[in-house]
């Protein structure tokens, strides 16, 4: 799993400063053995990307709602599209943050 994050993230898509601080949230938050530098933006959270489950996506719901002031609702039904990724639940914390 991590290494395939790795491989992934060697290919030149690199995260921007606003993922890497996300990434260090996320690897904090739940305590992975992997470098948040070494996350692949738009791999997948679940799954062959980090490997999350349900109760690490809510752990990192949690966590966000804290760093960002943003509240990220169980219920929404984008959710498979704002957990899909790194990248897509960046994009989605920042567009709650304009709103």
């Amino acid at each position: 799993m991590q290494e395939a994050a790795r491989q992934s993230n060697a290919g030149g898509n690199a995260l921007t400063a606003q993922e890497l601080e996300l990434a260090e949230l996320i690897v904090a938050t739940l305590n992975l053995e992997v470098r948040p530098l070494d996350i692949d933006p738009r791999a997948p959270l679940f799954g062959d990307g980090l490997g999350l489950d349900s109760i690490d996506i809510l752990e990192i719901a949690l966590a966000i709602s804290k760093a960002y002031g943003v509240r990220l609702k169980s219920d929404d039904e984008d959710n498979v599209r704002t957990f899909a990724s790194l990248r897509s639940l960046h994009e989605h914390i920042r567009k709650l943050q304009r709103s």
